[in-house]
């Protein structure tokens, strides 16, 4: 992820401000731009993303729940807060212009997805593994025309250039706006084919969330969780709970 998406949002005119920033506003709104566009204004004036670019949302739910993130925030900024506002950045410094790049890392996910990499064993875990992936890898084969090939152990497998073109397929009917969450979403649960069965709702984001953490969660039940580690999903699933949420206000 670049530079730019990793940023948080600057008003027009100001240089980037340092996470937990004083707060420098008071009234935070949303202006029509017409053609279902809307932006964002701080104190009347307009924003910028990190990468100067203007801060123009495609609708106005979007630009509403963005506005809300930066009206909640107190005498500090907390960009950990204001997550849609940075998917927002990074869709429009880091996705537009590239969403081919963007399509073709999604399907670098699909050709080593997760759901086809199966335990050896214990059999609780494979049948975990089973219960959760077996039918999102049956709907791929059957909704989205790619059978994809499964594999016991870490041993890769390549996947069929027949199964990729037909994700491919459905992957270029996404705008920028939409291919930038599933991106997000492909990222963290390390699978082209949860963040999609997410995009298409075929799953929640919840049952996504746990399909993509049976291993691990697998292994909490054996072992118990680290503090370190449960803080760091807890901000994992705040990322991937927002991507999917702006998505559903894409769709209105």
């Amino acid at each position: 992820m670049t530079d730019h998406e990793k940023a948080s949002m600057a008003p027009e005119g100001l240089k980037d401000k340092p996470s937990h920033a004083k707060r420098f506003y008071e009234q935070v709104t949303t202006k029509d731009e017409g053609g279902g566009q809307s932006s964002l204004l701080l104190d009347g004036k307009p924003v910028r993303t990190p990468g100067k670019a203007l801060f123009v949302l495609p609708s106005h739910a979007l630009a509403e729940a963005i506005a809300e993130e930066w009206r909640g925030q107190g005498t500090r900024i907390d960009p950990a807060t204001m997550p849609l506002t940075k998917l927002a950045n990074s869709v429009i410094d880091g996705v537009a212009g590239r969403e081919a790049a963007v399509v073709d890392d999604i399907l670098s996910y699909a050709g080593s997805d997760l759901l086809c990499y199966r335990g050896e064993g214990p059999k609780g875990l494979v049948a975990l593994q089973t219960k959760h992936w077996d039918p999102i890898v049956a709907w791929a084969k059957q909704d989205l025309g790619a059978p994809m090939r499964l594999a016991e152990g870490v041993i890769h497998i390549g996947q069929s250039q027949a199964s990729l073109d037909a994700l491919k397929q459905r992957l270029i009917n996404f705008d920028r706006w939409s291919l930038g969450p599933l991106h997000v979403m492909t990222g963290l649960a390390g699978s082209a084919l949860l963040g999609l069965a997410v995009a298409l709702q075929r799953l929640s984001p919840e049952e996504a969330w746990s399909a993509a953490h049976v291993d691990e969660d697998w292994q909490i039940s054996k072992w118990g969780e680290d503090e370190e580690a449960r803080h760091r999903r807890g901000r994992r699933w705040r990322d991937f709970a927002a991507a999917a949420r702006m998505l559903g206000l894409l769709r209105g």
